[in-house]
């Protein structure tokens, strides 16, 4: 028995070559001349090298793709890097014949190579060319693996050996001489705690430090089992050692070569050195603190900062979960990190100076141009999670570094995209606000130079990558319930964006009029559309802005396309006119839209036949309000009202094509044209036309007496639910074949629920809704409409639900008087007198729709001019309902004022009309 101890050293590897002499001479390998290596495995005819930032290397015969390297070539003369185990933390490494392993910190064991046995554990006897990870063994703890010449064996941290491959020579322990091609547990060791394992050619040895016995089985000639014998053996026996062993020596290592084995024991009292196995650099607390208090040369501190944040390995080894092998569990849902200590350390780190600003310049300069798109295991997505952590208390470098990880995010392979997402679903909760809070504050900066004028051309892509990240991260706070408001994604910058686009477009619409074209209009031209090209981009956010800034965003693409942008003469001139009687109001509008001459992109213009009166947006405001009033007459044709007064297509008439149509397109033009419809849909219309899906919450909106009774049947105990008898039909519609036939159990109840919801909102409105939705997307033409969530397209189509009077009084504004005269005072007391509905029938009156902008009264203008005219007590009040304006004549007493303007809002139909 051996009795003494090799080191291994951090030196560059050499090789050895015979000079022309004969004389033996050695070199460094190529490819790894300055590198600090510790670990080395050699198999048949390749070698493998591990590095101290986690790298490794491979070179020699490639015949089955031992070498890992991605593409087809025979051979490396040099050390080449296995580019898709960038980013793994790797903890051993190991060779055999003609296939490789190596495995990492937190146990996921990869293979690649031979497989004509089934070597790799892949349940298979393919070749592989790439690491691939042994599923089978995950989570299984694995702390150790060795390679034979067509055999593996592996080891947990509870003591379990598994092995695979060949098993002709019995090396795999399984009391057979069958091959094995996925790993097994040797049976005849359970229990024992084995602490070490390794292979040779065709044998395996065991040891058991607690009783410090060692076991060998498989190919005994030449007597490598030790144990006197020389023949096969494939269960396991103990090594006969010598005495001496049991008391004055300690087991060290075992080593098993092609026709020897050797156990490596010390003297219990001798000094021993220190363990050869030598692991990745990693990130830790003891760390941290050397640098922070400068206990170490900065030369040194300036090395290891380099090795650790210039490797994606080091960092993805590092803060481990170490309690109960929590790390161990590492999977698709679990990242294995400690939080709470990553946290405590890089809050350590940003303290000091000197030793931030070289990790920032490493992980600029070297980290992040290092990620590999194709990660081979989920270990590598923890720098994912690492990063943003750190990047976020910096001061400075913050923009450069979100943005140039997010673009490493998004060149990330579909799954393992899938699997950060995942990660980030599992984030504690101000983990992820922490996150959300770096990519949206990142977005604002952005958004905000360019608001500013700074038009670098790379701000347009980095805009792109922050949203697209900012996306996935909303998608996560959507779907898992998170404690992060929608709120927190909103970026306010975009209001300033759209000023400066106003600010800019406005000028070149007067030199067009005024054909003046000053020298600056061709860089104008560019501003405009280089904005226009940002806005472009941010409509496939919605999640960014708010409802606001949304509807500004729609005007002015709508503005845009139309080309007249924003002159409000030359929007007149293209608009499309429709003249209506107010008596045949819905005949005269389909009338109209059955013609096929109406120019959807171009804004419609009302003229109400027999008045005089110019449309700009008054009229047309009033048409569709008026025309809502028709359509709900419909309710027998096309529309249901339910008891709540919420409105819903009538499933009796599926075959009413054109009505459902043209309801949709007369929906869809008010939409395009700014303006309300009186009719109260759900919030499941917008759901659907928006393509989400529907659940029991919006039947409950809609039929609040059938939701109660399923979310009670939810609810009920078993014994209640059997005997009340339902079956899987709704109103004599079976919801499944045979349905009639089925009853509602505890077990089938959900089920039952949701093929109800989808009934009343789907199934049983199939064609009606899909006449309603072409017809939608017809009367408005400019899909960007499908920014805005359900809850704001319906309050765009419907009007704000809050009338908030006390904000339409704040944000009046007058002429020819001021707040403080009689007059005024004495119209606010009368409308505060006013009844709710009184107070709809002014907003009737004024704007021509009672209906409140999207957020609320501060939105829309009210002028309240006063006319000085003669015989002001005789005059009635007028609206100007284009421009918002109220005329309000100087009556003599707030009881003259109170009746005239009563009076008005009660025949707005036939005074006050301009």
């Amino acid at each position: 028995m051996s009795v003494g101890y090799i080191q291994l050293s951090f030196h560059p590897v050499h090789i050895m070559d015979k000079s022309a002499a004969g004389a033996t001479l050695s070199r460094p390998l190529k490819g790894l001349e300055d590198k600090q290596v510790i670990q080395i495995a050699c198999g048949d005819q390749h070698s493998m090298a591990l590095t101290k930032d986690g790298q490794l290397f491979v070179w020699g015969d490639n015949s089955h793709g031992q070498l890992g390297l991605e593409k087809e070539q025979p051979k490396s003369l040099s050390a080449q890097r296995v580019e898709s185990l960038r980013g793994i933390p790797l903890a051993q490494i190991s060779a055999g014949g003609d296939h490789s392993f190596v495995l990492s910190l937190s146990g996921v064991v990869f293979g690649w190579g031979k497989n004509s046995a089934g070597q790799l554990g892949l349940g298979d006897t393919t070749d592989r060319r790439v690491p691939t990870v042994v599923n089978s063994l995950n989570r299984k703890k694995i702390v150790s693996i060795s390679c034979g010449g067509e055999h593996t064996a592996t080891l947990s941290k509870g003591g379990t050996v598994f092995t695979f491959g060949s098993g002709g020579f019995g090396q795999l322990g399984h009391n057979s001489f069958k091959d094995e091609h996925h790993p097994r547990v040797v049976a005849e060791l359970w229990g024992s705690k084995v602490s070490q394992v390794t292979c040779g050619r065709r044998h395996t040895l065991v040891s058991v430090e607690s009783s410090k016995l060692i076991y060998s089985f498989g190919c005994g000639m030449q007597g490598k089992l030790g144990n006197g014998a020389m023949i096969k053996q494939s269960v396991p026996f103990p090594v006969d050692l010598s005495n001496e062993c049991d008391h004055e020596y300690t087991f060290e290592k075992l080593i098993a070569g092609e026709n020897h084995s050797f156990s490596l024991f010390f003297k219990e009292l001798e000094s021993r050195s220190e363990s050869s196995h030598q692991g990745v650099l990693t990130l830790n607390d003891r760390m941290i603190d050397r640098w922070v208090s400068g206990s170490d040369t900065w030369p040194t501190i300036k090395k290891e900062i380099n090795t650790v944040f210039s490797s994606a390995s080091s960092l993805n080894g590092s803060f481990l979960k170490t309690s109960c092998d929590e790390h161990y569990q590492t999977s698709d849902e679990h990242c294995g990190l400690d939080f709470d200590l990553v946290k405590t350390c890089f809050a350590k780190l940003l303290e000091d100076k000197r030793s931030i600003t070289e990790v920032v310049k490493v992980v600029h300069n070297k980290l992040l141009k290092s990620l590999h798109p194709n990660p081979a295991g989920v270990e590598a997505l923890r720098l994912y999670l690492l990063l943003p952590e750190l990047i976020r208390g910096l001061q400075k470098q913050i923009t450069e570094l979100t943005g140039a990880l997010a673009s490493k995010i998004l060149q990330l392979n579909l799954d393992a995209r899938t699997v950060l997402v995942m990660y980030w679903s599992k984030l504690p909760n101000d983990w992820l606000k922490d996150l959300v809070k770096l990519f949206q504050k990142e977005c604002a900066e952005l958004i905000g130079q360019i608001s500013c004028g700074e038009t670098e051309h790379d701000f347009t892509r980095r805009l792109q990558n922050l949203l697209q990240v900012l996306q996935m991260l909303n998608k996560v706070c959507c779907t898992s319930h998170n404690d992060i408001p929608n709120s927190d994604f909103i970026i306010h910058e975009i209001n300033d964006l759209l000023d400066t686009l106003e600010a800019t477009v406005a000028p070149l619409c007067e030199m067009i009029l005024s054909f003046c074209f000053t020298e600056d209009f061709h860089d104008r031209v560019k501003l405009k559309d280089y904005y226009f090209g940002i806005i472009d981009i941010l409509v496939k956010f919605p999640f960014a802005a708010d409802t606001v800034s949304k509807q500004r965003m729609f005007s002015y693409l709508q503005k845009k396309c139309i080309g007249s942008f924003p002159d409000q003469e030359m929007l007149m001139l293209n608009g499309n006119l429709l003249r209506v009687n107010r008596d045949s109001l819905l005949t005269d509008t389909l009338k109209y839209l059955k013609q096929n001459n109406h120019s959807f992109f171009n804004l419609l213009k009302v003229v109400f036949i027999g008045e005089n009166g110019i449309d700009a947006r008054g009229l047309s405001a009033e048409f569709f309000s008026l025309l809502s009033k028709s359509l709900l007459k419909w309710e027998k044709r096309v529309l249901d009202v339910h008891e709540n007064l919420l409105v819903w297509f009538n499933p009796n008439r599926s075959k009413c094509n054109k009505d459902f149509y043209y309801l949709g397109v007369i929906c869809g033009m008010a939409l395009y044209n700014h303006h309300y419809v009186n009719i109260d849909f759900p919030l499941a219309l917008f759901k659907k036309l928006l393509q989400l899906s529907v659940t029991l919450d919006d039947l409950e909106e809609l039929c609040p007496v059938e939701a109660s009774s399923l979310k009670s049947l939810l609810e009920e105990d078993e014994d209640i639910v059997d005997i009340i008898f339902w079956d899987f039909t709704v109103k004599g519609q079976e919801l499944i074949p045979n349905g009639g036939q089925i009853p509602v159990t505890k077990v089938n109840r959900q089920k039952f629920v949701d093929l109800y919801v989808d009934f009343v909102f789907n199934k049983s409105v199939k064609n009606q809704f899909e006449h309603f939705s072409r017809g939608f997307s017809k009367g408005c033409p400019l899909d960007i409409w499908r920014m805005f969530h359900p809850e704001e397209l319906q309050e765009l189509l419907h009007g704000s639900p809050k009338h908030d009077w006390q904000e339409l009084h704040q944000s009046a504004s007058y002429e020819r008087c001021s707040a403080s005269d009689e007059l005024i005072k004495n119209f606010w007391t009368v409308f505060f007198e006013f009844s709710e509905e009184n107070k709809k029938k002014f907003l009737m009156f004024l704007y021509g729709t009672d209906r409140v902008p999207v957020g609320g009264f501060s939105k829309r203008l009210l002028k309240i001019c006063q006319s000085d005219g003669p015989d002001a007590d005789h005059r009635l009040p007028e609206a100007q309902t284009c421009f918002d304006r109220l005329i309000l004549p100087k009556y003599s007493s707030i009881n003259t004022l109170r009746n005239k303007l009563v009076q008005a809002i009660n025949f707005c139909e036939v005074f006050g009309r301009e």
